[in-house]
């Protein structure tokens, strides 16, 4: 009876380390998640505001509808390409955290 204690305290003292290391893992990805929107928000922000200028300087109607269309082509791009790399960081952000329970879940099996 001794030794299912001491097995079940080495268990959750491995199983508080993953947990920590998953934690740890978590809090990259998600700051990492965290600096890509802001960067993106940033270029977007920048984007728009150059567009807009480009429209107000336009001097007629032919030139304000290309640059309105080019806005919209790079900003639909431009979210694309986001999405997908978000996407990308959010599978790896999982896959991370994920990572170091599978040693415990093989353990158990």
């Amino acid at each position: 009876m001794a030794q299912t204690f001491e097995d079940a305290g080495k268990f959750g003292k491995e199983y508080m380390d993953t947990s920590l290391k998953s934690f740890a893992s978590l809090s990259n990805g998600l700051q990492a998640i965290a600096v890509e929107a802001t960067e993106y928000t940033k270029k977007s922000f920048e984007t728009g505001s150059a567009a807009l200028e480009k429209l107000v300087a336009a001097k007629s109607l032919e030139k304000a509808i290309e640059v309105q269309t080019d806005y919209a082509k790079t900003a639909y791009e431009g979210f694309v390409a986001e999405a997908n790399k978000l996407g990308e960081l959010y599978a790896e952000l999982f896959k991370n955290a994920y990572k170091p329970f599978e040693s415990v879940i093989a353990k158990t099996k």
